[in-house]
């Protein structure tokens, strides 16, 4: 089974570690579709916040917020704080019962996913690679779209409970697949938005109404949703909201590795991801994206 589906009305103890600017969102839609959620978060005063908007229970550590929990959610900032909450005497894996499942919407290495789902299977534990799409705007309104690599069966059960923040739960493939799809993901997009930033440059700097220009193309062939999306404030100069330019070198460094492990040539990635590190020496690290065409505008 694949995509979406209607959210499930069984409710469930669930955890969610992690509350980011993501996971903040999604484990409010887990409390509000009437499941038992129990919240971990590094720094406790933001678990405490959630607990006191959402209701709830927090924590002290990843152990204790799985114990009794059928589903465990995780969504932290890359590999090492993925091991940090699920490895060890007071990670998840430790306090999770037999046949419960630990879903992970990091946007981490496929390879820790692989290594994370034979840790879970040795303790009779589904393990799923869940990474997500669209951004914090997604996780708030509950439209986000999970990409899943891991056995169908585990896939199966948490996919209801998913839709409480998610408009599509995919299962791509085996172990690992979910984040390979994500790199696809991130890859697509960094040469849609150096392409799109290129063009408002170009037309900026010939002199035409680049407003209707974006209105015109956007009906035709060049359509995308970072045009639909991102090209009004692009226009604009205005940058301070969104996907930050951090992450997506993180996410960008995860496909380099990749390719170099897989073999596939990913020039235009190279290369756009060094632009990304001059934005971050321009002092825009938490600016959205599509500050790509900071680099063009402000160069004489």
């Amino acid at each position: 089974m694949t995509d979406a589906a209607s959210p499930s009305s069984t409710t469930q103890g669930v955890a969610f570690l992690g509350l980011g600017v993501m996971g903040f969102h999604m484990a409010a839609h887990l409390q509000r579709a009437g499941h038992r959620v129990t919240v971990y978060n590094r720094t406790a005063s933001r678990a405490q916040a959630w607990v006191s908007t959402h209701g709830g229970r927090s924590a002290p550590t990843p152990c204790e917020a799985a114990r009794n929990a059928q589903i465990v959610f995780t969504c932290v900032g890359n590999d090492d704080d993925l091991r940090a909450v699920t490895l060890g005497d007071q990670g998840a894996l430790a306090g999770m019962q037999e046949g419960s499942v630990l879903v992970d919407h990091t946007t981490a290495s496929a390879e820790i996913a692989r290594a994370l789902h034979q840790r879970a299977a040795e303790a009779g534990v589904g393990f799923l690679d869940a990474p997500v799409s669209g951004g914090e705007a997604g996780a708030r309104n509950g439209t986000l779209t999970v990409m899943v690599g891991g056995d169908e069966i585990h896939a199966n059960l948490a996919r209801p409970v998913a839709l409480a923040f998610a408009r599509a739960f995919t299962r791509i493939g085996p172990s690992g697949s979910g984040q390979l799809a994500k790199m696809v993901n991130q890859i697509c997009i960094a040469g849609l938005l150096q392409g799109l930033a290129e063009g408002i440059n170009f037309g900026i700097r010939s002199g035409i109404d680049m407003q209707l220009v974006l209105e015109v193309i956007g009906k035709g062939a060049a359509q995308s949703w970072q045009m639909d999306h991102r090209g009004a404030t692009m226009l604009e100069n205005r940058f301070d909201f969104g996907f930050a330019v951090d992450w997506m070198r993180k996410d960008l460094g995860l496909c380099l590795d990749e390719a170099r492990r897989n073999g596939a040539a990913l020039p235009v990635v190279a290369l756009v991801d060094q632009f990304y590190s001059d934005l971050q020496r321009m002092g825009s690290r938490r600016h959205d994206t599509s500050s790509l065409i900071r680099r063009l505008r402000e160069t004489p």
